[in-house]
């Protein structure tokens, strides 16, 4: 896996794929490893950079606090050194966090946008406080955690779904696996960075093409959420899709619909 030096740290990143120039940034927590299947459907069609982002993965885990603009200060750096000038984006939850924050920093630098289960912060709106699910046992997380994914997710409705339970059981294996603790440390300094995320002010900044899309059930990243996005940034398309923070799984739908748009015409070259 190659490695960048960028910002005083050294990011782990992978390119595959060929096509269209696309920067992809997952979720909290997530590192390469745990996002290749959600990265291999753009694979496709796109040429995908895609880094574990700082505290996370093979990424150095630097001395806290983190802010939001060192997430977005590191994506642009990487772009610097892969020697990307513009490209297309596509952020997935706290990933479309930092995606806003990149395309209100360098708006010249991205063509086409896609901001999934997110949330703008401030007067627009926050997530889910997740640093607070952190903090909970792990009972009391596991009671917690299934209507926060969907909120449809009550003992009902998984006993009589179970394709749902199994997507319960994969996602929830991510938060209660076992980690070292720098990189807890890591986790926790991201999920700091992101209870501060507040992009709303700045969002009429982005003049790329923009998708926002949203899970009709999504309890981290509330449908509104996204509505909010959508009316604060100019000629933003908004979508909602039946799932919850995973709809792009759940709804056979959005993973078409958004390669389809990251792949449309209106890109400024560069």
């Amino acid at each position: 896996m190659p490695t960048a030096e960028v910002n005083g740290i050294e990011v782990a990143y992978e390119r595959t794929g060929e096509g269209p120039r696309l920067l992809f940034l997952g979720g909290s927590g997530s590192s390469l490893r745990e996002s290749a299947l959600l990265r291999a459907p753009f694979a496709e069609h796109f040429d995908v950079l895609a880094h574990d982002q700082r505290g996370q993965g093979a990424t150095s885990v630097p001395p806290g606090p983190y802010s939001m603009a060192d997430y977005a200060a590191d994506a642009l750096a990487l772009l610097d050194h892969v020697g990307w000038d513009t490209c297309r984006l596509v952020g997935i939850s706290f990933g479309g966090m930092v995606a806003q924050e990149v395309a209100v920093t360098a708006p010249d630098r991205i063509e086409r946008m896609a901001l999934l289960c997110t949330s703008p912060g401030g007067a627009g709106g926050a997530s889910y406080p997740l640093h607070e699910l952190a903090d909970l046992d792990a009972e009391a997380r596991a009671a917690t955690y299934p209507t926060l994914l969907d909120t449809r997710f009550t003992p009902g409705w998984l006993a009589d779904h179970e394709g749902d339970r199994g997507l319960l059981e994969v996602m929830a294996a991510r938060t209660g696996r076992e980690r070292s603790a720098e990189a807890r440390r890591g986790e926790a300094e991201q999920l700091e960075a992101r209870r501060h995320h507040d992009v709303w002010d700045r969002l009429p900044d982005v003049t790329c093409p923009t998708l926002v899309a949203s899970g009709r059930h999504d309890g981290i990243a509330p449908p509104a959420n996204g509505e909010a996005i959508a009316g604060r940034i100019p000629g933003a398309e908004l979508r909602t899709y039946e799932g919850g923070h995973a709809f792009f799984v759940q709804d056979r739908a959005a993973f078409p619909d958004v390669v389809a748009f990251l792949a449309g015409d209106g890109a400024r070259g560069g």
